[in-house]
């Protein structure tokens, strides 16, 4: 065995330590450009390179009217059927595109007053029934599908808007605004996503107004829940999805109660409302088992529109924890959180919800939208959840 000099067993050891100090000036220059990455001259970044810097409207805004009826609505001929849509006037003098709101399972062209009256500072609002639902009834030989929902969508941005709209859907009419986004981006000029039903599988019945629910899809035990569940009174209908769908269910107005279970007696009496809300539902499902391009994560890629996504930190339908995803998913998006609120943040927070609308559509204006990298891979954006939690 041949036993090492002192002299080469120092060598070895200085060359070793040579190694280890260059590897740890690499991992400390390293460090120093993740800590430094978006700063001019050595300074901090800016804010509003993150994807959690939402620009707010900072304009005068009426005071939301509780007491305010739903807007008027009217018939339109769109394509093959037609198309219910509530219309909200602006009371600006100045000229400027619509925006167009989309509802979710088991609601209606009603869930956007407030955030209308919000909005009709700048522009107008259009409010539409999708297929099968509100006042809108279903095409013949109509198969609820979200493809064919994002055809019907599109139909009607061609006939209402007159040009491209500023989109913006809750939970289902998110996906379906996603869509028409991807597949036609020429008709959106910007789009928001209020809690959207993006892929959630978790099995929690606490997720559902009514227990009994998935019991209809069953072959021989479907039909008689189904019209045990028609039997169910509006007003309870009405108080389930109230304690589902709101943070804060008992600060809903009791006249805005009355008003969802009239509304809800009405429509129950449209022979097509209950295979409506079972095959979009079920074909919802569908979608989030979809792989590939047809994928809903894949779909939010292929956005190219500026787009928010805003979240309730307390929403029990599709849980917060998607946020981030969604939000990384879309190219050019934004993420606000809000506290206290549940699946419904237009009709929880409009104020909070239309400030943030109306800001981006300012910021995009003055070309200060655009999150500087924040929604790449290598971005050091501040991603977390709550980034920018807006107080209620």
């Amino acid at each position: 065995m041949t036993v090492p000099t002192w002299g080469a067993l120092s060598a070895r050891v200085r060359s070793q330590f040579t190694a280890a100090w260059a590897q740890l000036g690499r991992w400390q220059g390293d460090r120093h450009r993740e800590a430094t990455a978006g700063r001019v001259d050595g300074r901090r970044p800016d804010p509003r390179r993150s994807l959690t810097w939402v620009p707010m409207f900072t304009g005068e805004v009426p005071a939301i009217d509780h007491r305010r009826p739903p807007w008027p609505g009217r018939q339109v001929e769109v394509g093959r059927g037609r198309v219910h849509v509530r219309e909200t006037p602006s009371t600006s003098t100045e000229e400027a595109a619509p925006v167009v709101c989309v509802h979710g399972l088991a609601g209606s062209a009603t869930n956007w007053t407030d955030l209308a009256g919000v909005l009709a500072v700048r522009h107008p609002t259009l409010a539409v029934d999708l297929p099968g639902f509100g006042r809108s009834e279903p095409p013949a030989h109509f198969g609820y599908g979200l493809d064919e929902h994002a055809d019907f969508l599109a139909e009607s941005l061609r006939r209402l808007a007159g040009g491209p709209a500023h989109l913006v859907g809750n939970s289902f009419g998110g996906l379906v605004c996603a869509e028409v986004a991807a597949r036609w981006p020429e008709l959106v000029s910007t789009l928001t996503l209020v809690s959207p039903a993006v892929p959630d599988l978790r099995p929690n019945p606490g997720r559902l107004t009514e227990p009994r629910y998935p019991l209809t899809f069953l072959p021989l035990l479907g039909p008689r829940v189904r019209r045990a569940l028609a039997r169910v009174p509006p007003a309870r209908r009405a108080e389930q999805l109230r304690r589902l769908c709101f943070a804060r269910p008992e600060l809903v107005p009791t006249h805005r109660l009355a008003e969802l279970a009239d509304e809800l007696a009405e429509l129950g009496r449209n022979p097509w409302a209950g295979v409506a809300m079972g095959e979009t539902s079920l074909n919802m499902v569908r979608s989030w088992l979809a792989s590939g391009a047809r994928s809903p994560w894949r779909v939010l890629r292929r956005v190219p529109a500026p787009a928010l996504v805003v979240w309730g930190a307390e929403d029990r339908l599709v849980s917060v924890r998607k946020a981030t995803r969604t939000a990384l998913a879309l190219p050019r998006a934004r993420l606000l959180v809000l506290p206290r609120t549940g699946h419904v943040a237009q009709m929880e927070q409009p104020m909070a919800v239309g400030r943030a609308v109306l800001g981006m559509i300012d910021a995009l204006a003055e070309d200060q939208w655009e999150p500087d990298g924040g929604n790449s891979p290598t971005s050091t954006a501040d991603t977390r959840v709550g980034g920018n939690v807006l107080g209620a």
